[in-house]
């Protein structure tokens, strides 16, 4: 778990789109819908939904109390997942908001399909995805409690008005995807306390097919999760935890580039 580069964020820190997409040239786009349709092939093969080709945040600079960056689209991310030689070219740093939900009784972790794109079979904590266009106001402001409101829903089946505003953690980025996550800590509302069995019951009755499987991890086995998982646990989900208190150690201090 090393080259992981870990950036503080300030509870404030804003997230905006300061430029353009940039054009590809005609041999880069061919070699993108290349890896793009064989992707969106194997992923419907193996039964982990269908994909579209929408528009995802893309970061150019991160500190502390800003985020910036531009729009693409998201078969250059999956292009560059599939070939990480292409971000030589393409550069696209993705940004994703990754939840660390409180129920009162644990925390809960996701397994992902062993088809998906980005992490097959590895554990997360729910709910988390890409930034994406919806996210984004006209003057180029980025809300990332709503992106995660979103998610939450989409993925989980929870009606955001159960949690209070996600918060922001930090932000790790990836070495090798160079997928930048930033991880969010939700907690319930001060007049209802979120119990993981509601948490597992929207996800039978609402939530999506992202995760093959969700668990609830009481706070007190936390650390006995993670060493059983090893490294079928994305990385990003120690330095979430350390953040709040939850596990003794997390990644490499904070720094960046």
């Amino acid at each position: 778990m090393t080259g992981f580069i870990v950036h503080d964020l300030l509870p404030t820190a804003t997230v905006r789109v300061v430029r353009a997409m940039p054009p590809l040239s005609p041999a880069l786009d061919a070699a993108v819908e290349q890896r793009w349709r064989h992707a969106c092939a194997r992923v419907e093969a193996g039964g982990a939904g269908r994909m579209f080709n929408g528009l995802v945040f893309s970061v150019d600079r991160i500190e502390p109390q800003a985020i910036t960056g531009h729009l693409t689209e998201y078969r250059r991310l999956v292009a560059q997942m599939e070939d990480p030689a292409l971000f030589a070219d393409l550069g696209i740093r993705s940004l994703s908001t990754c939840g660390v939900l409180r129920c009162s009784d644990g925390v809960p972790f996701g397994q992902r399909p062993a088809a998906a794109i980005y992490q097959p079979g590895m554990w997360q904590m729910p709910p988390a995805g890409s930034v994406d266009a919806q996210a984004v106001a006209a003057d180029g402001t980025v809300d990332l409690a709503s992106q995660m409101r979103r998610e939450l829903q989409e993925e989980l089946g929870l009606d955001p008005r159960r949690v209070g505003r996600p918060m922001p953690l930090c932000v790790v980025e990836h070495p090798g995807s160079h997928v930048a996550d930033c991880g969010m800590a939700i907690g319930g509302l001060a007049t209802h306390t979120l119990t993981g069995a509601e948490a597992l019951a929207a996800h039978r009755a609402a939530g999506n097919t992202e995760y093959a499987t969700i668990r609830i991890v009481p706070d007190a086995e936390l650390p006995d999760f993670v060493a059983w998982a090893g490294a079928a646990l994305v990385p990003p989900a120690r330095e979430f935890l350390f953040r709040l208190g939850l596990l003794d150690q997390g990644l490499s201090p904070p720094s960046a580039p």
